[in-house]
């Protein structure tokens, strides 16, 4: 999120990691240790630590706090939203903080408040100042004119290599066309260990790749028990992977924040529990910042309700995200648009009286219509050619695939071709 609004406001990213972050910690239980080999100890005495080790179960909850401190007495607020992020607002500066354990991201517009954290921060802990983002928890940073992309180049390769797939003929899309995976049908697959790493290591690639978000919750259903033709729809994930190494997401630089929503669903998609796949995307601007591909929990009885609870679930993800960017900006998002394109589900939104369509869905479900009422949200129909959440929610064939990735700001880092022409305006 903050890579976003960075790259939307053309503020810098800096990188910093801190050394030895764990042994700032400071104890409060007692704890004792034996004294190491080694060191002489006559008596067979035990030490009492005064500040945490690595290896000690308080080690990184005491790091956490000691940075919690030290950030809060220079003035930053912590998050309301995202308790990894610290803000420092002034006039009109503001400077973001987001932490992961010993590494950490700052931007903003104060540069020289920037500079001064640096210092503060290097003199209480020593850290190590990595300069301008560049790579982060897997994930490539490429700065170019049009604003930032983030790709997983590195660890895509790596799990090439690790597959032990043929590779060599790639495939257009994640999953084939006619393909229907069932918990039951086809011989087992021995090697569970092997099929659970690779969609493990698929679902951190989703962090970057949208595009291959349906295909790895559809293997992930697998992971208990798989059988040969998940197997082999793993194979041509990985297919399709190899010949879009380089496709990851491109922030743009613009100043017009729009947030804007699509959601849907894929009624009884499920042919095991006959449950619907739900899908949503959150842009900023023409960025992809938020997506999910999920099997509903329960099983809908129309198509109508299907996409209502897919309207819900999008409509608590637009719900923090303007909380959150609210915090970080000041932006007023009010009035989101959500597209929708199941007229009837927009209906019961916005109608409270549809009590004979409506009465079988559970409470929870009828939050969407609050945000309505509350002016939070503005439902849109879109036609079904432009439903760009149809991503994640079925097997599309090869042009409409190709398209809506291009819509959703999809670029090959490794082509000048795409990285010239940019994206698709939707």
């Amino acid at each position: 999120m903050s890579s976003s609004l960075a790259a939307s406001k053309g503020w810098e990213l800096h990188q910093l990691d801190i050394n030895n972050a764990f042994l700032h910690g400071n104890l409060i239980e007692e704890v004792y240790m034996q004294v190491p080999e080694g060191i002489p100890n006559p008596n067979g005495l035990v030490r009492k630590l005064k500040k945490s080790l690595y290896g000690l179960k308080q080690a990184s909850r005491q790091w956490y706090a000691r940075l919690n401190f030290e950030l809060l007495s220079l003035g930053f607020t912590q998050s309301l939203n995202d308790y990894s992020l610290f803000l420092k607002k002034s006039d009109s500066h503001i400077i973001i903080v987001a932490v992961y354990v010993d590494d950490i991201i700052l931007t903003g517009n104060d540069t020289a408040g920037i500079l001064d954290l640096k210092a503060h921060l290097h003199q209480v802990f020593s850290i190590k100042d990595l300069g301008k983002l560049n790579f982060f928890l897997g994930i490539e940073v490429c700065h170019i004119s049009q604003g930032i992309i983030l790709t997983q180049r590195k660890f895509t390769k790596e799990l090439l290599q690790e597959c032990d797939f043929d590779v060599s003929k790639t495939a257009k899309t994640p999953l084939p066309a006619s393909v229907k995976l069932f918990a039951d049908y086809g011989d087992f697959f021995p090697d569970l260990v092997q099929y659970r790493c690779l969609v493990g290591k698929l679902n951190f690639l989703t962090h970057t790749r949208p595009d291959i978000s349906y295909a790895v919750q559809t293997l992930s259903q697998f992971l208990q028990q798989p059988r040969m033709p998940h197997l082999h729809a793993l194979q041509h994930v990985m297919r399709y992977i190899a010949g879009t190494i380089g496709q990851g997401i491109l922030l743009l630089a613009n100043e017009q924040l729009k947030l804007q929503a699509y959601s849907d669903s894929d009624w009884a998609a499920c042919p095991n529990s006959r449950r619907s796949v739900i899908g949503y995307i959150m842009l900023l601007g023409n960025s992809p910042i938020s997506w999910k591909s999920k099997k509903q929990g329960t099983t809908s009885k129309s198509s109508s309700e299907a996409e209502y609870r897919a309207m819900e679930a999008a409509s608590s993800e637009i719900c923090w995200l303007v909380r959150l960017l609210q915090e970080l900006g000041g932006l007023n998002l009010l009035h989101v648009e959500l597209n929708c394109d199941n007229q009837a589900a927009i209906h019961i939104a916005k109608n409270p009286v549809f009590h004979g369509r409506t009465k079988h869905i559970e409470i929870d479900c009828h939050f969407t219509r609050e945000k309505v009422l509350a002016g939070m949200i503005q439902l849109s129909h879109v036609p079904s050619h432009e439903q760009l959440a149809d991503l994640f929610t079925k097997i599309l064939p090869i042009q409409q695939h190709a398209e809506l990735c291009s819509k959703l700001g999809l670029i090959d880092s490794q082509s000048p071709t795409s990285l010239k022409g940019g994206i698709t305006d939707i």
